[in-house]
């Protein structure tokens, strides 16, 4: 206990700060030059960590300096660090003045035209001067490379168990799948229509290797089929919109977007009841991490979205 409080009063954050510079420039000249200060003073700095520590924090390479093990999980926690100090300087600037504050969301896109937009609409209107930074991808690239790495405060999306012991879920309603039709397409104005019919119609579709992809492919086997051959497979819901729009094809959408935002598509669920269970849908953060102002703010909006859904 002894030597771990000594270690922790000869490290300083500006060590930790030159720690990520050396890192990303995989240089000590490179990174001097970045923060503005000598070679040497960076030379002796990281000198000094790694007699602390008694380690190697970095090799080198024909590319440059490169994170040993040690250096890596150092490094990791100095991200840590640095976010936890940055969210605390954002919370007293809330506090300060709480119509201010930023908070970066990252998504999937069937969740960012519908839930996320009518959030994000109602708090722009209460609160002008708050800024959100949205960033689309799948939900392995934003938990893996965009929550963890502390690029994002939080994650809207379908919640698949535990993925990580480090982050918890907050779940928000639970989704269904639909069946969906382009408002002029002749099955949206059928009161009854069995899955089995549509089979043999043209259909565009998620690649089924996706979770979505995987969601899809259980409903069809769930009512004794097999997927269809979709004429178009794209993972852009952009995509299978504008499809739909033909008024021939049929695709399968979320039940909150088609709440939301179907009759602006001109995209229809069709009558047809597919035997899976609804899928949560949550705000994923990191635990222990403290939650900002502007955050609670947005969750609390969400909770009321998700009540209309529900509704």
């Amino acid at each position: 206990m002894q030597i771990e409080s000594q270690m922790l009063r000869r490290l300083k954050l500006s060590d930790l700060r030159l720690l990520s510079a050396v890192a990303e420039w995989r240089g000590m000249a490179k990174a001097a030059a970045r923060l503005n200060i000598s070679q040497p003073a960076v030379s002796k700095a990281i000198a000094a960590m790694e007699t602390t520590l008694g380690v190697c924090l970095f090799d080198r390479n024909p590319r440059g300096l490169e994170l040993t093990i040690y250096g890596q999980a150092l490094l990791k926690c100095a991200v840590a660090v640095s976010d936890e100090l940055n969210q605390g300087i954002k919370q007293i600037e809330h506090l300060t003045d709480p119509a201010n504050g930023e908070l970066r969301i990252g998504a999937t896109e069937p969740l960012v035209g519908g839930v996320l937009a009518a959030a994000l609409d109602e708090l722009c209107l209460r609160h002008p001067r708050v800024r959100f930074s949205v960033t689309m991808a799948d939900f392995d690239t934003l938990l893996y490379h965009e929550l963890l790495e502390r690029r994002v405060d939080l994650i809207v999306g379908r919640v698949h168990g535990s993925p990580e012991e480090t982050t918890q879920a907050k779940i928000l309603f639970h989704d269904q799948l639909f069946v969906t039709a382009g408002t002029n397409n002749p099955w949206s104005r059928r009161k009854k229509v069995r899955l089995r019919d549509l089979i043999n119609e043209p259909w565009t579709l998620p690649p089924l290797n996706t979770p979505i992809g995987a969601l899809m492919t259980e409903a069809f086997r769930a009512s004794g089929l097999n997927v269809p051959q979709a004429a178009v497979t794209c993972f852009s819901i952009q995509m299978h919109n504008s499809m739909l729009a033909t008024g021939r094809f049929l695709s399968m959408h979320s039940g909150s977007m088609i709440r939301l935002n179907g009759d602006r598509l001109g995209v229809r669920a069709l009558p047809i009841k597919l035997p899976i269970r609804p899928r949560p849908v949550g705000i994923i953060t990191i635990k222990n991490r403290t939650i900002s102002p502007v955050a609670q703010l947005f969750i609390a909006q969400m909770q009321e979205v998700a009540k209309s859904i529900e509704r």
